[in-house]
Formats: structure tokens, C-alpha cells, sequence
């Protein structure tokens, strides 16, 4: 907490992205420390991505799309970093969509570039639509250069989709 007024932009969010990814803290324990520090420069922003924390947000690009693609005016509710249990594991859904299962995983350069991954990536799709989950891939440059476009396609895939229960 004692750096974060020392950067800003990603590089001060990484510790704290670093930090609850690796299960050295919670956005739960972050809110109680900050809450004794009325005075630190950039609360605003810092409470506000310990919030998004909270919500399920796990990277730089999840931030983003959360902002300005998934929380903006007019979007359903959706649930983040849903865990579901695939064979002997468990895998973490990016943005589910929970009434028409439909998940929207946010695919960053950093662990969707290269065959391997993307086999990976699609097995793991098979599973999860034999499970009933239909999966929506949305890539980085997609989500930053047509945010628009993609909101637009999002409501159209949930307006196809039928609820389940």
C-alpha cells in the first residue's frame, strides 16, 4: 500500500493484480487496510480496484474489460472468475453470463499466443460445452480497438441464448 502512490497506470496496479493472483492477500484484507488510511494519495482509484478485485477481476485486461465493455450502461449482470470443476481440476471462468451459461473469456497475448495454448485453450472449450457452458472468445486487440462492436455482439450472443433452468 505504501507504493501505490509511487507509479501509476499498470505498473501500479501489478502488485495488487500480483498479490490476490498468487493468494498472498484478498481484496477483503486490502479494503481493511485501507480503510485506516483516510489520507493515502489515490485512495479513490485504489479503493476502486480493490473493489474490482473483489468482483473477480484478475488482470489488466480484465480491468479493462470490465470498464468499458461488461459493466457499462445497458449490459446484463455478469459473474467473474467463475470456478468449475473439469475432470480432476477446476478451471476459472472469465465473465459468465450465469442465466444462458454463456462464458466470455478474455484471451491477453501473454497466455493465448502459440499452438500449444490454443489447443489448450480448445479442449478446454470441449469440456466446458459438454457441460453445458457455450463459450465466447474475445480476443485483446478485439475488446481494445472495437469495444463498441463487441458490447453489440455480446447482447446479440445473450439475446440467441436460452436461459437455462
Amino acid at each position: 500500500m505504501d507504493s501505490w502512490p509511487l507509479d501509476n497506470g499498470d505498473r501500479q496496479r501489478a502488485p495488487l493484480l500480483h498479490a490476490v493472483n498468487a493468494r498472498l492477500t484478498t481484496a477483503d484484507r486490502l479494503a481493511a487496510a485501507v480503510a485506516g488510511r483516510p489520507n493515502l494519495p489515490g485512495r479513490a482509484q485504489f479503493v476502486d480496484l480493490i473493489d474490482k478485485l473483489g468482483t473477480g477481476c484478475r488482470s489488466e485486461l480484465e480491468l479493462w474489460g470490465y470498464d468499458r465493455i461488461f459493466s457499462t450502461p445497458g449490459m446484463p449482470r455478469f459473474s467473474w472468475q467463475v470456478p468449475v470443476r473439469l475432470g480432476t481440476g477446476r478451471v476459472y471462468l472469465d465473465v459468465l453470463h450465469e442465466p444462458t451459461m454463456t462464458n466470455f473469456e478474455l484471451d491477453g497475448a501473454k497466455w493465448h499466443a502459440g499452438a500449444d495454448a490454443r489447443e489448450r485453450d480448445l479442449r478446454r472449450d470441449a469440456a466446458l460445452a459438454a457441460r453445458g457452458y457455450r463459450v465466447v472468445r474475445l480476443t485483446h486487440d478485439r475488446l481494445l480497438q472495437r469495444p463498441t462492436e463487441v458490447r453489440l455482439q455480446i447482447l446479440a450472443i445473450l439475446a440467441t441464448s436460452r436461459t437455462v433452468g
